[in-house]
């Protein structure tokens, strides 16, 4: 009877100690591993590659653009297809979407200046891509003047744009976009209120 009960006891004491040598694996000495898409922001730098005529990610489709994402050295993560893999920083772990706008070459400052100077001609329609509006500016000398005064408000505003529903292409005084990134090695200043 004796016998048993300590047959029983290892048993018993074996089963918990692979239960804690599991956890210990896989939860605090080895952390489990989780998605490559779902590292957090600093570890894994996403810069599109920028159009310079349009300043938006030159593989923008339908307000979205596929980024590929490079995690940074020594991040070990889990692939899509459930490999395991510690990078080294120059190959692409994963890609994600961002959001850019819908750029087909209307400029704005092309805008605004034709609707400044040739606006009661319907220069500014014409270039926007609304002919029958251009076409009946021009025939009303711009509706006597108040017409082309609204439509510099409406396209200086941004209330009216192109007929194609996408966006101008805002210059930003000669200066290129840089996306700025955080990563591991940023300096972080520390907290001074809670």
């Amino acid at each position: 009877m004796a016998a048993h009960w300590l047959c029983l006891r290892f048993w018993v004491l074996l089963g918990w100690f692979s239960c804690v040598l599991n956890h210990l694996t896989t939860g605090v000495l080895g952390e489990k591993l989780d998605s490559c898409g779902n590292l957090r922001l600093g570890q894994y730098p996403s810069d599109p590659k920028i159009d310079e005529a349009t300043q938006e990610a030159e593989s923008c489709r339908g307000r979205l653009a596929w980024v590929e994402c490079l995690p940074a050295p020594n991040i070990t993560c889990r692939l899509d297809n459930g490999t395991e893999l510690r990078f080294s920083g120059e190959e692409v772990g994963f890609n994600k979407t961002a959001p850019c706008r819908n750029v087909t070459g209307y400029s704005y400052k092309v805008a605004v200046a034709l609707s400044l100077f040739l606006g009661w001609l319907g220069a500014d329609r014409f270039y926007l891509g609304y002919p029958a509006l251009g076409l009946l500016k021009f025939c009303t000398v711009g509706f006597c003047g108040i017409g082309s005064l609204m439509d510099f408000l409406l396209i200086t505003m941004q209330i009216v744009g192109p007929s194609d529903g996408s966006d101008y292409i805002v210059d930003y005084y000669g200066a290129r976009l840089t996306r700025l990134s955080i990563n591991n090695d940023t300096y972080r200043r520390t907290q001074l209120s809670p």
